[in-house]
């Protein structure tokens, strides 16, 4: 049984679709998923962050710049300290809806 297609936006709605298709494109790099990922539960440094993902400071910086400017990632200040973190609760549906989706086994007879 195949699902019923449900179009969120119009498809001649070309700033949207740009705008998502950045989205996505920006989540895509393995390194800023991984620091997303490292976001969600609670603000974190760019120490931390960097610390966690053997990564040197300086890159997970321009990949938090990157995340914030996409509305994917906010801050907070904490002293001499930014905090990050997922900016809101659709971050973590986006991500966890698609965790669930690549988990899904394949029905061959459905792929068509």
């Amino acid at each position: 049984m195949k699902a019923e297609r449900n179009t969120i936006i119009p498809l001649n709605a070309d700033d949207t679709i740009g705008h998502l298709a950045d989205l996505f494109r920006l989540m895509g790099d393995p390194t800023r998923l991984r620091i997303v990922l490292t976001c969600l539960d609670e603000p974190i440094s760019v120490g931390e962050i960097a610390m966690r993902l053997d990564s040197s400071p300086s890159l997970v910086s321009h990949h938090l710049r990157l995340l914030k400017a996409a509305r994917v990632l906010r801050s907070e200040r904490r002293g001499k300290q930014i905090f990050y973190s997922a900016l809101d609760a659709h971050i973590r549906c986006v991500i966890d809806d698609m965790v669930a989706h690549i988990g899904e086994p394949l029905d061959i007879g459905e792929a068509d």
